[in-house]
């Protein structure tokens, strides 16, 4: 999954190029932006959910598995995220979906973590200034309220405990 500027053939046929090997079947729906799918090497079979309806079939069926994943990635996304994905992180989002849907029926489901482990070792640091989209200076720096480092609730004299000055 990757997100795209818009729908049209300039941004759907660099996708299609870029994921599907070149001569496969490749199913889509009447969407006008698949058109000349053909040209790029690729058998172009669409099914348009309009004719189907017309023909007295079930839209839903003509591509159930594509359905079902766009509903449980918006599902997702609303549900776990409550709706407040960021656009500069949607693509990281779609790539954790598409991690744990691909793993969703893994026998060994304990060997997920090992393997995350396992990458994360590999793999090289990320720094904050990585996941920042952009950097924002702050107009005035903060400063600390006290210099004594806690806050000042905590300034109160001792407390008057004559057991504890017995000894």
């Amino acid at each position: 999954m990757r997100p795209l500027a818009d729908a049209s053939a300039t941004s759907l046929h660099p996708f299609v190029t870029d994921f599907v090997e070149p001569g496969a079947k490749v199913i889509t729906d009447g969407w006008q932006g698949y058109c000349g799918l053909d040209k790029l090497g690729y058998i172009h079979r669409p099914c348009s959910q309009r004719a189907a309806r017309a023909r007295g079939e079930d839209p839903g069926e003509l591509l159930p598995g594509v359905h079902r994943v766009a509903s449980l990635a918006k599902r997702w996304l609303l549900g776990t995220h409550q709706g407040s994905v960021d656009s500069a992180h949607l693509a990281s989002y779609l790539n954790e979906f598409v991690f744990r849907f691909n793993r969703r029926r893994s026998r060994s489901r304990a060997m997920v973590f090992y393997r995350v482990l396992e990458l994360a070792v590999a793999h090289e640091p990320v720094r904050y200034k990585d996941l920042v989209a952009a950097q924002r200076s702050r107009a005035v720096p903060p400063t600390s309220p006290r210099a004594s480092g806690h806050p000042p609730s905590l300034d109160r004299p001792p407390a008057n405990r004559p057991w504890r000055n017995s000894g």
